[in-house]
């Protein structure tokens, strides 16, 4: 790997002159290659992967710059993005995430991210969920958003992954009765991390809060809020916090499960197996919901 494009690329974004003394190996990640980078007195997080995927990066890049402008939790601050050789790159900042912190306050921050709204669901660019593309084409109408660009493409994706007929067909006729979920409750567009399982939270030694790796769009804050509860890893101080501070509709009970399948469909489609029974489970469940 020649590092000097990236060198450059740092040098160019800061206005001060960097060269790289030592590299490290960051593990975590199954997607990139994820680096620390250290040199001219100054760390730096580098996340590599093909260079067809530069685009991926940016928008990595301008979610990070969205959820900072909310001031609401620390994200790392990207610094440049580009290609080097075969390989597209991004470089941020280096948090060292080795410390511990208030889950309740952490809540309390979410909670004021997703106080910072648009007039409408979607983004102005498309991302990725993990690998997969997520379309964030404007609607003024989240069923439609959400049946269209997050269970719908989900489902397009799983047929052509070989998910299974019923699976599909229950997911069709999930897609038909979204409205039913919707009954008494109009969420507003808020700013979202897209992406929040534990895996992307961590503390800094002072016990602030850092979220970091998102998938970044405007929805409804119940998307936010299921993903942290879909593996774990938060606790029930995080939500007494956010509940604290902004407290969810009685319906979130059932919508998380909604808002689950969609990860759970894409994470079919990146890894297969059992994820897809798992998700035509759920989808399952959630039209006994409304029979």
């Amino acid at each position: 790997m020649d590092f000097h494009e990236i060198e450059s690329a740092i040098s160019a974004a800061t206005g001060k002159a960097f060269h790289i003394d030592k590299q490290n190996h960051v593990g975590g990640g199954d997607i990139n290659t994820a680096m620390k980078i250290s040199g001219s007195n100054k760390d730096y997080f580098l996340k590599l992967n093909s260079a067809s995927l530069l685009d991926m990066f940016e928008a990595e890049a301008a979610g990070l710059s969205d959820l900072a402008s909310a001031g609401a939790i620390r994200v790392p601050e990207p610094v440049c993005t580009g290609i080097s050789g075969s390989q597209a790159f991004i470089v941020m900042e280096y948090l060292d995430l080795a410390g511990r912190g208030s889950m309740s306050t952490f809540g309390e921050q979410l909670a004021e991210m997703h106080r910072h709204a648009s007039e409408r669901y979607g983004w102005h660019r498309d991302n990725t969920i993990g690998s997969t593309p997520q379309h964030n084409d404007w609607n003024d109408d989240w069923i439609n958003f959400w049946a269209e660009h997050r269970l719908g493409y989900q489902l397009e994706l799983a047929a052509t992954r070989g998910i299974g007929s019923s699976a599909i067909k229950t997911g069709e006729k999930l897609q038909a009765r979204l409205g039913d979920f919707f009954t008494g409750y109009q969420p507003e567009p808020s700013l979202l991390h897209g992406d929040l399982w534990s895996g992307n939270y961590g503390f800094l030694s002072n016990g602030e809060a850092v979220i970091f790796d998102p998938a970044t769009y405007y929805g409804d804050r119940e998307a936010d809020l299921a993903m942290t509860e879909l593996f774990g890893g938060f606790g029930g101080k995080f939500y007494a916090g956010y509940n604290a501070s902004w407290p969810l509709d009685e319906g979130y009970k059932i919508r998380k499960t909604l808002y689950n399948a969609y990860h759970i469909l894409n994470h079919f489609n990146m890894f297969g197996g059992g994820y897809g029974s798992q998700a035509e489970s759920m989808m399952a469940r959630l039209l006994a919901e409304v029979s």
